[in-house]
């Protein structure tokens, strides 16, 4: 039986990932890991919302009525997490960012705090560990906090990473394992035969693989080709996010990921140690629109002065709008699709960053074993396929 490099007359790879993001890259480091011959087609590898996002890797503050099935997910990535980051930058000889700095959550009203009581009550039911603090017990571990805080919640094992350098760190790791870029877009999805086998680039070459992972980010329900059937339901989530410099005069400023729910409404401080503070982040349903505006960057300061008054005198040193990739569930799509050879990891809405080392994990193992691991199988993309909803509709 010929291979699909064989029947395209072209030489191709074991895999060819589709977006050079976070989650496509990991995708393609652990798979060169494990002896596949492996390309990545992005004009830009290593940018994406990556560029933009703050980098928390936050399983427990992060955790939302309706999506404890996904706490499970995250709570899996975070404990690999240190390992992870050890393994990257000695792979890559880079710095990842990776802190273990625990994070605080403060209210600033009474209805705040009771919507974050409740958040600490979902949390222990959840088996979490978190602790409550009054205002004066958060200002003690912050002191640039505002007077007004009343309460928090200190959680010790939610830490951060920075995106920019991990995604520096996975390029240059793939690249010393062997795998191949094809600088260009992915504009059509190869089907022979009624599987995957490759994809039409943007420059007009037609790379061939045995399996192909659509990894775009929130672009992944967009390309050419892909039977409706097996289309990702992915849409673009704006978030607007912005950076400042702490000078040395002001430092220590935060030492921990500091969030807060402020009039309803999430902001978070994340320190850097290289003294950038990422604020942010908005989250709108515009579409594809990626513009920074002024009524962004007002309420992200506006919500950041009240939590911490100092923050006003930083210099204002970057302002960026990108696109996360969400789902109807706000869960990923991870593993093989009803279409044979091809394969998705995207629609990580709020957790890429997070979710990276499972992803890379679970990604490999269905790349070598064609089996999907235990703790993804609750987010395959059949969740959403026409036939799994008529099958659950049924009485058993």
């Amino acid at each position: 039986m010929q291979s699909s490099h064989e029947e395209s007359g072209t030489s191709g790879s074991d895999v060819l990932v589709i977006g050079g993001g976070i989650i496509g890259l990991v995708t393609a480091w652990r798979a060169a890991q494990r002896g596949l011959r492996t390309a990545v087609a992005d004009p830009d590898p290593g940018g994406g919302a990556a560029r933009v996002a703050a980098g928390m890797l936050a399983a427990v503050t992060e955790l939302h009525h309706g999506e404890q099935l996904l706490l499970g997910l995250n709570l899996a990535s975070a404990e690999r997490w240190p390992g992870f980051a050890a393994e990257l930058e000695a792979a890559s000889g880079q710095n990842t960012g990776y802190r273990a700095c625990g994070t605080l959550a403060v209210a600033l009203d009474a209805d705040d705090r009771a919507q974050l009581r409740e958040l600490h009550t979902l949390q222990r039911r959840s088996g979490l560990t978190s602790e409550w603090l009054t205002g004066r017990e958060c200002r003690r571990l912050e002191p640039m906090l505002a007077p007004g805080v009343r309460g928090g919640l200190r959680v010790d094992c939610d830490h951060q990473t920075d995106p920019r350098r991990l995604a520096a760190a996975l390029l240059t790791a793939c690249e010393r394992a062997g795998v191949v870029f094809h600088r260009a877009w992915a504009d059509r999805l190869t089907v022979v035969r009624d599987r995957a086998t490759g994809a039409v680039l943007s420059d007009g070459r037609a790379p061939a693989a045995d399996q192909v992972v659509l990894a775009a980010g929130s672009l992944s329900g967009r390309l050419a080709g892909v039977p409706d059937a097996v289309l990702p339901p992915v849409r673009p989530v704006k978030g607007q996010v912005l950076r400042l410099t702490v000078p040395r005069a002001y430092a220590p400023f935060l030492s921990r990921t500091v969030r807060a729910v402020v009039r309803g409404s999430q902001v978070y401080l994340v320190p850097r140690e290289n003294g950038e503070l990422v604020v942010g982040a908005t989250s709108e349903e515009l579409g594809w629109d990626t513009t920074v505006t002024a009524g962004g960057v007002y309420e992200l300061l506006r919500d950041a002065h009240e939590l911490v008054p100092g923050i006003t005198e930083l210099p204002l040193t970057e302002t960026r709008a990108g696109l996360r990739p969400g789902t109807p569930d706000n869960a990923p799509l991870l593993g093989p699709t009803a279409l044979p050879g091809l394969h998705l990891a995207t629609g990580h809405h709020r957790n890429g960053v997070l979710l990276t080392p499972v992803t890379g994990d679970v990604m490999a193992a269905v790349l070598t074993t064609g089996e999907l691991p235990e703790e993804a199988r609750p987010f395959t993309p059949a969740r959403f396929a026409p036939a799994a909803s008529v099958r659950q509709e049924q009485p058993a």
